[in-house]
């Protein structure tokens, strides 16, 4: 055992290389390695370049967007289609501008009515940009200051409508008020490039303090309209029945009258034509002879069919005349 070495198995330490060797090696592979990295150093910035390149040059419009290009802080163009465009690198720049509908909540405040009463009002305005270009110049293209614009103008609206109106018939005609309203801001926006959409009221309300007294005095008011026109009613009817009554009375008279006139010319008919029955000695006898058979026919009901007559009645006289 004692004549086995364990270097020669390859169990040993190693041995050194020279130090010659070694330390040409390590400088290579410094160098490799430094210039790997140089490389990809640049690469990485080559790519950032471009990146900023086309960050520079390439502009992205969003079909909910305007685009504005400037120049030296002026507009020179404006980009209302979505899609891809481009500008000069450096010296043009683009900033976006909103072209969808925008909502702005007004603040609860206080109106005054045309009878001086104090009404609450809770609004909210529907807008957007309709000329980017205005906007920019009016607004210097900002979402806050254009709010500003609109709440100012829709409250003076507002405002100015509930000011021609006493508080019953804004009340009763809540549902036609934001149309006033949206009527009397026509066009105040132009100018700054914004186009209202739509104004509505969410809450038009009376003060808590006095809410009561006026739905009360309201109550009162309605129920003496209601006495008013079931007086005129009333008027109204005692007219026409007047009226009517007048007519019929009228009418009956008229009806009587005419009555009265084929009565007496009935009555005179009757009277010409007995009189001309009676005219001759042949008529009077066949008109007598007439009559004693209708007589005669009339007493002749029922079940009892016989007729007795005495020797000195008119009937039996015709029978038995010679």
């Amino acid at each position: 055992m004692s004549g086995f070495n364990f270097n020669s198995m390859g169990f040993g330490p190693r041995a050194k290389r020279p130090d010659s060797e070694s330390g040409t090696t390590s400088a290579e592979a410094a160098k490799l390695l430094s210039r790997g990295l140089k490389i990809r150093l640049l690469i990485l910035a080559i790519f950032i370049v471009i990146l900023i390149m086309i960050g520079q040059v390439v502009v992205i419009t969003y079909p909910n967007q305007y685009v504005a290009v400037r120049q030296f802080g002026e507009v020179v163009r404006i980009t209302t289609s979505a899609g891809i465009s481009f500008k000069v690198p450096f010296i043009q720049s683009a900033s976006a501008l909103p072209k969808d509908v925008q909502h702005y909540d007004m603040p609860i405040s206080d109106v005054i009515t045309q009878d001086k009463k104090t009404m609450v009002a809770d609004s909210f305005v529907m807008w957007r940009v309709s000329d980017p270009l205005a906007f920019i110049r009016k607004a210097a293209g900002s979402v806050t200051q254009a709010q500003t614009f609109v709440g100012n103008n829709s409250y003076n609206a507002l405002k100015n409508v509930i000011g021609r109106l006493p508080q019953t018939e804004i009340i009763s005609g809540r549902d036609t008020l934001a149309q006033q309203i949206f009527r009397e801001l026509d066009n105040a926006l132009d100018e700054y490039g914004l186009e209202m959409v739509a104004i509505e009221t969410k809450h038009l309300d009376l003060p808590d303090d006095n809410k009561n007294a006026v739905y009360d005095r309201m109550i009162s008011e309605r129920n003496n309209i209601a006495a008013q026109y079931t007086a005129e009613g009333d008027e109204e009817a005692r007219k026409i029945r007047t009226e009517t009554d007048k007519t019929v009375n009228i009418q009956t008279s008229n009806a009587l009258a005419q009555a009265a006139e084929a009565i007496a010319e009935g009555e005179r008919q009757y009277m010409e034509i007995l009189g001309d029955a009676y005219s001759n000695a042949a008529k009077a006898e066949f008109y007598s002879f007439v009559r004693a058979l209708d007589s005669a026919k009339n007493s002749l009901r029922g079940d009892n069919k016989t007729l007795i007559l005495g020797i000195d009645s008119p009937i039996a006289q015709i029978f038995y005349n010679d």
